[in-house]
């Protein structure tokens, strides 16, 4: 006679499994919250700057999106721990999100959120320049403006020495249906050694900017391109990245008819894993 299969679990074991795991988690945070207390100590004779760790952040994210597996869709991983990471940070050194809504208030404010939840203070701006004016001025705040269009060369600055860089883009894992899809980047003032610099950003102004010179780069590189009347041409923001190089869009540009006037490197950012249909993300 064959052996009868175990019976499945009762509701009341599986509930008492999870309330075991729920318990765990919020233990791990509490402990996380008091490696983070003897952090601020340490920081306080060790370090003086922003808490902000763009290079770490990224390394972090792409471990976690490595390890991921099972039903719990990646966005909800990705914005759990972007909430974790952002609230310890804001404990650490408060900050608030400046935030320009000028191209819409709903996705930018859906990007804060999904980004840095509901404890990081947010406040919005009618232009980027205002939001990133607002950064220059602060301690450790940070801006997020639109990462695709402009209506102003915001960037310009961010040219000079001391100034606020472009730090990240956002969202990190890039997917069709993202519930945070509005390309932003992110602009704060961190040392030097916290940045990562697989994409470099460099605020390019040029005269002669037509569309054929627009179509001989964007092979490249991703432009934002807005009017730059001083040079008769257009003020370019450049994502330079993988086998690209400024040389390669100077070059580009100057085939293309146009003349370069000025170029200087406003930041940088880690290169984003994009997910496709199938849920397998590839950087």
């Amino acid at each position: 006679m064959s052996q009868q299969p175990p019976a499945p679990p009762s509701l009341e074991v599986l509930r008492k499994e999870i309330d075991a795991i729920d318990e765990q988690v919020h233990n791990l945070l509490m402990a996380r919250g008091d490696i983070i207390d003897r952090l601020i100590s340490v920081k306080q004779t060790q370090e003086v700057g922003s808490a902000f760790r763009p290079a770490r952040e990224a390394d972090m994210m792409r471990r976690l999106v490595q390890r991921h597996r099972g039903i719990l869709p990646l966005d909800t991983v990705e914005s759990i721990w972007r909430v974790i990471i952002s609230t310890f940070t804001y404990v650490q050194a408060p900050f608030s999100v400046h935030a320009d809504i000028a191209l819409g208030e709903s996705a930018m404010r859906d990007s804060a959120r999904f980004h840095f939840g509901f404890t990081v203070p947010y406040v919005s701006h009618f232009s980027a320049q205002a939001a990133v004016d607002a950064v220059a001025t602060s301690k450790g705040d940070l801006a997020l403006v639109s990462a695709t269009s402009s209506r102003t060369p915001w960037w310009i600055a961010l040219e000079a020495d001391g100034a606020p860089k472009i730090i990240a883009r956002l969202p990190f894992v890039e997917r069709a249906d993202h519930p945070a899809a509005l390309p932003v980047f992110v602009v704060s003032r961190v040392a030097d050694s916290a940045m990562v610099t697989e994409v470099e950003m460099w605020s390019v102004r040029v005269s002669g900017w037509n569309a054929e010179t627009a179509r001989a780069l964007s092979p490249l590189a991703e432009i934002v391109a807005v009017p730059d009347t001083a040079f008769d041409g257009a003020a370019l923001l450049v994502s330079v990245a993988g086998q690209s190089s400024l040389e390669k869009i100077r070059s580009a540009l100057i085939e293309a008819g146009a003349s370069v006037r000025s170029s200087a490197l406003v930041g940088s950012h880690a290169t984003r894993y994009t997910v496709p249909p199938n849920g397998a993300a590839k950087a």
